[in-house]
């Protein structure tokens, strides 16, 4: 019988340092070869709003399985999550289903783990002011995630709406500065996260200074921005999936075809860089940018830990079906 794990279920047996290393992991598998896995099928079902499937197999660590997911913005005015998502993961021997999660919490956490990787692999090593663009969940999980990669003493933030701005703050667990504007966030910012639902740019090239990292998780949709063409013209530019990032990112897409850049554009996959098969940053000066888009190894690397740490723990709940 398939072992049924809630959010409170995948909350109390996931870390976070756990999942930065663990991405890590997966990042490398990914870019190595050594896991099957299609760029995701979107079904639009509205503007902005879609249906996902993400499958991926790691037959070395015998992980099979899949992540169904939507992205509605609309549930925001409804006080709903606009990611909701459901892992299921398969016996690679006989295809039997061994576990159902809920997979939003997932989605939130491993995404800050894999920005968390870009930052240790990418930023400088004296990076110590952290710019976060948002103040929602991904705001929130990136808040817990970056700072266990590099000791940052200054924290800002900035939002489009001024009470969930304040609210971060507020309820943030660490001091973090309200800043007016974004662009008063990212000046003189070490690392900048860009977590808002923003489908044009909300970060301008002329902001950001010589050896910035930047991170840049939403867009993920080929009609959709949220960088400067500028910015990531001038950027060494790291994705998560070459295959991905020529196939769904906007901020990638649209400028080839404007012909700022061409896909050589593109330096390398994260997962190459933290298998040493690529440079990450090269020098002190250099920008760079992480283009994220969230790859189903991810999702599943960190549903098979919960999976195992639920079983151990004796957590979740047996369902015949």
């Amino acid at each position: 019988m398939p072992l049924w794990l809630t959010e409170s279920d995948v909350r109390a047996v996931l870390s976070t340092t756990e999942l930065i290393d663990a991405m890590e992991s997966a990042l490398a598998a990914l870019s190595g070869g050594r896991v099957v896995q299609p760029v995701r099928t979107a079904i639009e079902t509205a503007d902005r709003t879609f249906f996902a499937l993400m499958p991926a197999f790691d037959k070395a660590h015998s992980i099979l399985g899949a992540k169904l997911v939507t992205v509605t913005p609309a549930n925001f005015r409804k006080g709903l999550h606009t990611h909701l998502a459901a892992i299921s993961l398969f016996d690679p021997e006989t295809g039997e289903l061994v576990a159902v999660m809920d997979g939003r919490y997932i989605t939130e956490v491993r995404t800050a783990a894999a920005s968390a990787v870009s930052v240790r692999h990418l930023a400088r090593a004296d990076a110590s002011v952290l710019a976060i663009l948002g103040a929602g969940v991904q705001a929130r999980s990136h808040l817990a995630a970056l700072p266990c990669v590099r000791n940052f003493t200054e924290i800002r933030a900035w939002s489009p709406t001024a009470a969930n701005l304040q609210r971060f703050v507020a309820e943030s667990p660490i001091p973090v500065r309200t800043a007016q504007t974004a662009e008063e966030a990212v000046r003189g910012a070490d690392v900048v996260l860009l977590a808002t639902n923003a489908v044009t740019p909300a970060i301008q090239d002329q902001w950001v200074g010589a050896g910035t990292h930047v991170i840049a998780i939403g867009a993920c949709r080929p009609s959709q921005q949220e960088i400067d063409p500028a910015l990531v013209a001038r950027a060494h530019l790291v994705v998560d999936s070459k295959a991905a990032a020529l196939a769904e990112s906007g901020d990638i897409v649209q400028p080839i075809r404007e012909g700022r850049f061409t896909v050589d554009h593109v330096c390398a996959e994260l997962g190459e860089i933290v298998s040493g098969h690529q440079p990450g940053r090269r020098d002190q000066s250099e920008i760079t940018l992480f283009k994220s888009l969230g790859q189903a190894i991810e999702d599943l690397v960190a549903a098979d830990l919960a999976y195992r740490h639920a079983r151990q723990s004796g957590r979740g709940m047996r369902v015949d079906l």
